[in-house]
């Protein structure tokens, strides 16, 4: 299969790739708005008939308690072949702010080499490079079908917690049976340093709440006399972490796997610039966290606990001296490889119970089992010929980097119990999540040539 192969086939299909791209965009299908649960079934419809336009035999819409997934399977030649899955959703988040998008979030427009509209990075565009990588591999190699047997899962619920997505995993799995998964829900370094996700962290979060007296009280009468619900809340938050930014939880930092020094090397050669990502965090003024570790690790292979929000007593205009009767707050942790959102979530109940004074109750509460973190050694067969797919598909060496937020990925991982390849070319720039959401389509292709080589690469690796 010749490069000039592939890039031909994808340079002829540009146009209708885009056209059909800016079709499914135009669907709002914002899973986390019950008004628009009629739309997410629409994008469902949507892609499941390309699906079988493009050639795959089998397409299916799988019901979940909530909202569809998508699943198609295209057999390889051999029986024996691997089988890889490509992961990727095809719902969308909420578009407020509406007065600042330029243009109408579902009438995707191009500018140029972008395509703005929302879902166009994240993540329709992304899933939908898979089809046209797929086609161009067929076009250049004369084949009828793929050198592995090729799943599309792509769920309706990502951007609304994935919250029947291990029920929809467990309930398939014999039918999601594979030798890996390919993540396209990530993004790149930047345009002109194509590099490879290996890791997402986990999610922990509670709520506390403190309670002392039964009524707000008189601070001439009883301050200093009585506990402070407020006073005992700012001491316990302010013990979390000690004078080296570590979080103080026992046995918090047991199960951490540690960073390899092949993957430090490799965040250290990434042209990071600590100024200008300061300027993109909110105009913050230093860099902070965890002594002895750098920005980059700080934010992808370290855990945090960071605490969200506190209130209590008065907030309304003018004085009011009391002494309040309650205290809350909220926390979450961000944790990453060998931590368990449970047992952090539990660690940190048994934490604030021995840490609250004499007099005052504490409760915590926790939403759930938080979200476990994922990670991809960078030496694994998989990642390794994603790279090589890649590379020769940008012309460059990948890089490898890791991602802060938190998906539905370990329960991939876990629950099909085979490794995980993360495969994407969104941009950090890419507004995803904000108004006026963009792709580059120059990388929209480089992503479909990368999934026309990453068949072959996987076909003779994962055997």
């Amino acid at each position: 299969m010749r490069v000039s192969d592939v890039v031909g086939y994808i340079q002829a299909e540009r146009d209708r790739f885009i056209a059909d791209l800016k079709e499914w965009l135009a669907i709002p299908s914002i899973s986390g708005d019950p008004r628009h649960a009629a739309d997410v079934r629409e994008s469902a419809g949507w892609l499941a008939g390309r699906l079988r336009e493009h050639g795959f035999p089998t397409v299916e819409i799988w019901e979940t308690g909530g909202l569809p997934a998508v699943f198609a399977e295209w057999p390889a030649e051999d029986p024996d072949a691997p089988a890889v899955v490509v992961y990727g959703h095809h719902d969308v988040q909420p578009v407020e702010p509406l007065e600042e998008w330029d243009t109408a979030p579902f009438e995707p427009v191009e500018q140029g080499d972008r395509l703005i509209g929302r879902g166009a990075s994240d993540d329709k565009g992304q899933v939908f490079f898979h089809t046209l990588g797929l086609r161009a591999l067929l076009a250049a190699s004369g084949r009828q079908a793929p050198p592995v047997t090729v799943k599309l899962l792509v769920e309706g619920e990502e951007e609304s917690g994935s919250v029947h997505f291990a029920d929809l995993l467990r309930a398939h799995r014999d039918r999601l049976a594979c030798d890996a998964v390919v993540i396209s829900d990530t993004t790149m370094w930047a345009a002109d340093v194509p590099s490879m996700c290996t890791g997402m962290r986990g999610l922990a979060e509670a709520e506390v709440t403190l309670r002392g007296p039964s009524t707000d009280l008189h601070s001439g009468s009883f301050g200093g006399a009585v506990p402070n619900p407020l006073h005992a809340m700012a001491t316990l938050l302010a013990a979390l972490h000690d004078a080296d930014g570590r979080v103080t939880l026992p046995g918090f930092y047991d199960d951490v796997v540690p960073l390899a020094d092949e993957e430090r090397e490799a965040f250290a050669r990434l042209p990071f610039d600590e100024e200008e990502w300061l300027r993109t965090a909110g105009d913050s003024r230093a860099a902070h966290g965890e002594k002895g570790r750098t920005t980059l690790e700080r934010v992808w292979a370290r855990p945090t606990a960071e605490i969200n929000g506190m209130w209590g007593g008065h907030t309304g205009p003018g004085g009011k001296t009391i002494v309040p009767r309650d205290a809350h707050a909220k926390i979450s942790f961000r944790l990453v490889a060998g931590q368990d959102p449970v047992k952090v979530q539990e660690s940190f109940k048994a934490w604030v119970a021995e840490h609250v004074p004499s007099g005052v109750d504490a409760e915590v509460r926790v939403p759930g089992g938080g979200v476990r973190p994922c990670f991809s050694p960078i030496d694994s067969p998989g990642v390794a010929a994603a790279r090589r797919a890649m590379e020769r598909a940008f012309g460059t060496e990948v890089l490898f980097t890791r991602e802060g937020g938190s998906g539905p990925e370990a329960d991939l991982a876990d629950i099909l119990d085979v490794p995980l390849i993360f495969v994407a070319v969104g941009l950090n720039g890419d507004r995803i999540h904000a108004p006026n959401e963009k792709v580059e389509i120059p990388l929209l292709l480089k992503g479909a040539e990368t999934a026309a080589y990453l068949w072959e690469e996987l076909a003779t690796a994962l055997r």
